[in-house]
């Protein structure tokens, strides 16, 4: 799971590493992972990743991702990758629409039951 490190000013603005903030405190809770950032990049096989049966097409998806992993006890390791200013307005948190259906998205995701046969940390 790629944690960005920022290389420049305004790459990653206050209120996104807030929302980030809450939300990896949300997913200890959850998962009882310890990850900084839920991040730009991730890395999973192919067939373990389609075996996850990840349904979210919008903004929960990452996150869906990382809480199916973890009920399905993966191993997840977070990898420092560069994170550059954004050249052009982001879709997601650009607008408060796009914002407030990332938080809806995030939180549906959060608030879902754990698969069968898997325990809730």
């Amino acid at each position: 799971l790629g944690r960005r490190r920022p290389t420049g000013r305004g790459a990653w603005p206050v209120h996104a590493r807030a929302g980030n903030y809450a939300l990896s405190r949300m997913l200890h809770t959850r998962t009882g992972l310890r990850l900084r950032d839920l991040g730009p990049m991730r890395a999973a096989r192919r067939a373990a990743l389609l075996g996850l049966g990840l349904t979210d097409r919008r903004s929960g998806y990452p996150l869906e991702m990382v809480v199916r992993a973890a009920d399905e006890g993966w191993r997840i390791a977070e990898q420092d990758v560069p994170y550059r200013p954004r050249t052009g307005k982001s879709k997601v948190t650009g607008t408060w629409r796009g914002t407030w259906q990332a938080v809806a998205d995030m939180r549906s995701v959060l608030n879902g039951p754990a698969p069968a046969g898997t325990a809730v940390r």
